[in-house]
């Protein structure tokens, strides 16, 4: 984790660009098409803009940004969106370093979220598809986090946990630009990431297969997880019995569904 230690010391502004890239996927069995649409229209509910936008606050807050403005909305038949303005706290506050847990409009029903930081930003796209064959729907959630200075978004990571069900989970982490330190010679990179795993909460982690990817000297991380811990319940509408060798079946077809999408087989 970061500590005080892997602190540089800087010649003015923190110039680096750090980005975090989430994309999280949950997946549910609707088989009929009432279950489709009362899927869908959960979702739509339980991901308003205001909803969307609860959890962009509480991303500033985490990341010690504060919030300048709100505008959200959202649209018909489904969708929302939510626009977040917010400026820098953590370089004057604490230096973005503190330590604790990081806690659907268009046709295809996405949902565009946009939350911008002093020469910064964050923003989220969910991607609800019921159109599977067999009845296999997934909630897709795309979240990007670009900040600039000491903020350091991966401590953002449990939260994002905690806000949404993942059943497969791709992380993406790259520090891109230059600052200068006191002497004036060029920092590409002005804290310590082995990986991203070293971010995410041991509890949240004994859930998943992790994988990892590291180019330390191109500053590139990435962690694709899959849980393997899975509650049938989660996958049927309440009324169906998750033991029942038809549900059983839907199972094990969402099972190959989460180790297509973390390999990238074709579907």
């Amino acid at each position: 984790m970061f500590g005080t230690r892997d602190r540089i010391a800087l010649q003015g502004f923190n110039n680096l660009t750090k980005v975090v890239s989430f994309n999280l996927y949950d997946f549910y069995v609707a088989r009929s098409e009432e279950e489709r649409q009362r899927y869908v229209k959960d979702i739509d509910e339980q991901f308003s803009a205001s909803r969307i936008t609860d959890i962009l606050r509480e991303i500033a807050r985490i990341i010690d940004a504060d919030v300048l403005s709100v505008s959200a909305q959202d649209y018909e038949p489904q969708g929302a969106s939510s626009l977040v303005l917010m400026s820098d706290l953590g370089h004057t506050q604490n230096g973005g370093h503190t330590s604790g847990p990081g806690g659907p409009g268009g046709p295809s029903g996405h949902t565009s979220v946009g939350a911008h930081l002093t020469k910064s930003h964050l923003c989220a796209h969910t991607y609800p598809d019921w159109t599977d064959p067999k009845g296999i729907c997934s909630f897709r959630v795309d979240i990007d986090i670009a900040t600039c200075g000491t903020i350091v978004p991966l401590r953002a990571l449990d939260y994002m946990f905690h806000s949404f069900e993942n059943d497969v989970v791709i992380i993406d982490y790259v520090v891109r630009g230059f600052t200068r330190d006191a002497q004036g010679r060029r920092v590409y990179m002005d804290h310590t990431v082995k990986s991203i795993q070293d971010f995410i909460d041991p509890e949240i982690l004994r859930d998943y297969h992790c994988e990892d990817m590291v180019l330390q000297s191109e500053n590139i991380w990435q962690t694709k997880m899959m849980r393997t811990r899975l509650n049938p319940a989660d996958f049927f509408p309440p009324q169906l019995n998750p033991e029942a060798p038809e549900n059983q079946a839907a199972l094990e077809d969402v099972r190959r569904e989460m180790v297509g999408i973390f390999y990238g087989w074709p579907g």
